[in-house]
């Protein structure tokens, strides 16, 4: 069947959005989304998102990695299935929806170049050498490196993320390196196996060790720098907890098509 999807993009993580509020005769099998998100036979995206109706909210956010299987929050994709519903008009400033780790709010800007979503809070960081550990509504290993641009963040991504410890659910594998005024972050990302340009849960992740690391306090602004663009991640830690995440980025259309299914 032809079906209609569009393409979004948020700091160069990129995803394929279909509007599902009408059920759609598709079996969204592994094989039918690993075949949409693959970019030679495919649309091409680093996932894909079905927009559906969920009583008491103004959406529900179904996500699936490009390896076919349905996966964790994913922050960016949050970022652009906003965008997305406005785009519909099922939003207009702000919106509360449902997503895999439980309900979000967010806000977009008038012209929806800007999303602001809320993320879960955060408690339980555990270390692994020097490493951090922690969940942002997907798992993520947090290490801050030297020399960030010129690592191979494929092959030491894939081993951390293969390794005894993490290959059975897997992990996503965030670099980071302290560029003064902004942290660099470069993320190997479990479901897609392979480095993505951007990571919402793992910029977040980032931010929130980081602060740790660093032992800040109080309401705290962090400015992260990811290989397709900027993001921001605002929040509050009183050295116990982290409340108030925001993760803070652009979110563009890119195209629409139809396609066969």
């Amino acid at each position: 069947m032809q079906t209609s999807f569009y393409k979004y993009q948020g700091a160069g993580n990129d995803f394929i959005l279909i509007d599902a509020r009408d059920p759609l005769p598709v079996d969204w099998t592994p094989k039918t989304i690993s075949y949409l998100c693959d970019r030679r036979f495919g649309i091409g995206a680093d996932g894909l998102m079905l927009l559906q109706n969920k009583n008491g909210y103004d959406f529900e956010m179904r996500y699936f990695n490009a390896d076919g299987k349905e996966g964790s929050m994913c922050g960016n994709g949050g970022r652009c299935i906003v965008a997305f519903a406005k785009a519909l008009g099922i939003i207009d400033k702000e919106t509360n929806f449902l997503a895999v780790d439980g309900p979000h709010y967010a806000k977009i800007s008038a012209d929806s170049a800007w999303v602001e979503l809320q993320m879960i809070d955060v408690k339980d960081i555990q270390k692994d050498g020097a490493a951090y550990i922690l969940n942002t509504g997907s798992p993520h290993f947090v290490k801050e490196v030297f020399q960030l641009q010129e690592k191979d963040v494929f092959k030491d991504g894939a081993a951390i993320r293969n390794s005894e410890t993490y290959k059975a659910e897997g992990i996503n594998v965030n670099f980071v390196e302290n560029m003064g005024d902004h942290w660099f972050v470069r993320t190997f990302e479990r479901g897609v196996e392979d480095e993505t340009y951007a990571c919402g849960t793992g910029a977040t992740a980032v931010a929130l060790a980081m602060a740790k690391h660093l032992h800040q306090n109080g309401d705290i602004v962090t400015p992260i720098r990811v290989l397709g663009g900027q993001l921001e991640i605002r929040f509050r830690f009183d050295g116990e907890q982290f409340t108030n995440v925001f993760l803070c980025g652009p979110a563009q259309a890119v195209y629409k098509g139809e396609i066969n299914i």
